[in-house]
């Protein structure tokens, strides 16, 4: 498969072989340029020309490459510093009482659910986890715990130590059978796996910006469905929250009747301009190709690391069909294979006691066949 980026557009990824964008990715070179760009007018210029104007306006181009990538409106785009930021506010927002539940898994990020279970020390709401087996968790047991007292089902899409990924359809239909709503966590597929909430009832989703959207950390995307965006009230509110932001007038609060509501404060704000830059970027090449493009590696590696008597714990028949493979290797300690391969100049991660290789849209197959052939060479002696 032919390569979906030159070495313009991600200038380091040829001085080693990058396989971890599920912990940081590569930055598309697009975005660096602007991050540098804005820090260096503020840092010269002040206001001058980072005026009341442009920061009103700074995360239109946000808005509407995210609108893009989910196929949604501008106006139901939200941004925000970090994910878990904008889920904690989404949660005080909606303030599951007592007598309702939350659910979610056991090997969920902890992140995706800290959020509800701080609100629910406060309101009384109890969070129910589904159990795993061997780091894998069936959808039905997610649904199991699904009741008439279910405020939110909040999962990640994927989830980061193995790669599972899950129905959004599925989970969706069977929270809203419930009267529940559905809140995910996209930081591990968004940019990666084609997600359209015209097409899957999602009701909220959020998503960081180092890893799978190839950006700077700093900036953070949140959908929310439209039908929820007059009612909310968000947890967290600032000077930006007003209606008119520059009106500033303390006696009251008249809140946009949009996911624009929940941006509420001054930001790193070249983090979210460069932001833009990435997912324009991706949205130009298009997600269905990132993800056929990543698929086709992930399976290349699964086939060289099985040839080699790798035990792959992310089985796409399983579910696990993002382009993370995580996998044990016979007789050998992940840790030590993974400082070997650092040494090699080839960087994962390790999770659940396996190796996690995450590929993305700047790697190709000669990275693949030439970490199979160290892994060959290397550990096959030390088996």
């Amino acid at each position: 498969m032919e390569k979906l980026v030159t070495s313009k557009d991600f200038p380091s990824a040829d001085g080693f072989i990058y396989l971890n964008a599920a912990n940081i990715s590569l930055v598309y070179q697009g975005a660096i340029d602007a991050l540098v760009d804005w820090y260096k007018d503020t840092a010269l210029h002040g206001s001058n020309n980072f005026d009341e104007v442009a920061e009103v306006n700074t995360f239109e181009d946000l808005r509407q490459a995210t609108a893009q990538m989910l196929n949604a409106n501008p106006e139901d785009i939200a941004v925000g510093s970090s994910a878990t930021e904008l889920l904690s506010s989404l949660a005080w927002a909606v303030l599951p009482g007592a007598k309702t539940n939350v659910v979610s898994t056991k090997i969920v990020f902890p992140s995706t659910v800290y959020p509800w279970r701080r609100v629910g020390s406060h309101s009384g709401c109890e969070i129910r986890l589904a159990e795993s087996a061997g780091d894998f968790v069936n959808e039905d047991d997610i649904i199991d715990l699904i009741d008439q007292n279910t405020a939110v089902v909040s999962i990640s899409h994927v989830e980061y130590s193995n790669g599972q990924c899950f129905d959004l359809d599925k989970l969706s239909a069977a929270a809203h059978e419930k009267g529940a709503l559905l809140v995910v966590d996209a930081t591990q597929s968004m940019g990666a796996i084609p997600i359209d909430v015209a097409e899957t009832a999602v009701d909220a989703l959020v998503s960081g910006s180092y890893k799978w959207l190839c950006a700077p950390m700093g900036a953070a995307v949140m959908y929310l469905a439209p039908e929820l965006q007059s009612d909310l009230e968000p947890g967290l509110v600032g000077f930006r929250s007003h209606n008119n932001m520059w009106d500033l007038e303390a006696g009251r609060l008249d809140y946009p009747d949009t996911a624009k509501k929940f941006e509420f404060s001054t930001m790193a704000y070249g983090c979210a301009i460069a932001l833009a830059r990435s997912m324009e970027f991706i949205n130009s090449i298009g997600v269905d190709r990132v993800f056929a493009h990543n698929r086709d590696l992930a399976d290349h590696l699964s086939e060289g690391l099985r040839s080699q008597g790798a035990t792959i714990i992310s089985d796409p028949d399983k579910g696990y069909q993002s382009s993370i493979v995580s996998a044990a290797l016979s007789g050998m300690d992940s840790s030590k294979a993974i400082k070997q391969l650092k040494e090699a100049g080839v960087y994962v991660s390790s999770r659940a006691d396996s190796i996690r290789f995450s590929p993305h849209l700047y790697n190709h197959r000669g990275d693949i066949d030439n970490v199979l052939d160290h892994m060959k060479r290397t550990f096959g002696k030390n088996n």
